[in-house]
């Protein structure tokens, strides 16, 4: 058996760190410190007409789900809008920098008014509170947070470094979501659906055809395959005579031996809780524990009923 012990990635900035920690209100009256991008010394929560106010373009949630959003109208009309707008002037009215979600929903409420906290901010500012405020609630899906990097890189001519520092994420995770914008539209489609996961995606990005990419992705999906299936899947397309012109055969599906193998693999992944990878070839072969930390280790040895010296 072979241990490898591999580094941890570096993490970068918490959010908290970045903005600052916000606090929710006991009761349902807005406040300043329940707005999520942080509050500011200055800032004042008003009421203002709800039809007074337009989402913003550089908005970079673009999916809302219908039902959560009824049930937050219904709790809109319980307890009315707990956490306030931010909002922008722009002309005669005010631009959304934060909390469409909460505006749909008001309109689906009735409401005529709601609280926000008026910002001066620029395009940049605004789609970096934006998309920050999303990042914090896990609102956005892996699609539409590699088109909030790819959204300030492109307007403001920023480095993937630039943005991780601006987000407080490690340049590595800017970098790994901004990858899967060079999936075809299709598949992007199924990651911005959740039909497939990131771990998929990025295991089809292996194959630098997009026909391929998108027949791989079809095939996971039709098949069911885990992660671990569809690194064996796009091994074998990848080795597949004429795979470069798009035009691969059906030996691409796999065989229910390697199947099982990368079953037994993730069976073990699972009960070990880290990765383990499965070699297996005419009756030898080699299974190997990943470990982080000697904690880890030691962890994994208890399991084995090994006892560290």
């Amino acid at each position: 058996m072979h241990f490898a012990a591999m580094a941890k990635p570096a993490l970068g900035r918490g959010l908290g760190a970045l903005l600052g920690s916000s606090s929710q209100p006991a009761k349902p009256a807005p406040s300043p410190a329940a707005t999520d991008v942080g509050a500011q010394p200055g800032d004042k929560v008003q009421l203002v007409a709800l039809d007074s106010i337009r989402p913003c373009p550089l908005q970079p949630r673009q999916d809302f789900d219908p039902e959560g959003l009824r049930e937050l109208a219904d709790s809109i009309k319980e307890q009315g809008v707990i956490q306030p707008l931010l909002v922008r002037p722009k002309g005669q009215h005010f631009e959304l920098i934060a909390g469409e979600r909460r505006w749909r929903a008001a309109q689906l409420a009735g409401l005529k008014q709601v609280p926000v906290i008026v910002r001066q901010a620029d395009d940049a500012a605004a789609l970096e509170m934006a998309l920050i405020e999303n990042l914090q609630r896990q609102n956005l899906n892996p699609i539409e947070e590699a088109q909030g990097y790819h959204q300030l890189m492109e307007l403001f001519d920023l480095r993937q470094e630039d943005v991780a520092a601006r987000v407080g994420k490690s340049r590595a995770a800017v970098a790994n979501a901004l990858r899967l914008l060079k999936l075809p539209a299709t598949v992007q489609a199924y990651v911005r659906d959740g039909r497939l996961s990131v771990g998929h995606a990025k295991v089809i990005l292996a194959l630098d055809d997009p026909t391929l990419q998108s027949l791989a992705a079809e095939r996971v999906l039709k098949q069911g395959l885990s992660v671990r299936q569809t690194e064996l899947l796009v091994a074998r397309m990848q080795k597949q005579p004429g795979t470069s012109r798009g035009r691969p055969g059906s030996g691409a599906q796999l065989t229910d031996a390697e199947a099982h193998l990368a079953d037994l693999a993730e069976r073990l992944t699972q009960r070990f809780g880290t990765k383990v990878q499965l070699r297996y070839r005419a009756g030898k072969g080699a299974v190997e524990i990943q470990f982080f930390s000697d904690e880890e280790l030691n962890r994994i040895l208890e399991m084995l009923g090994v006892e560290a010296d």
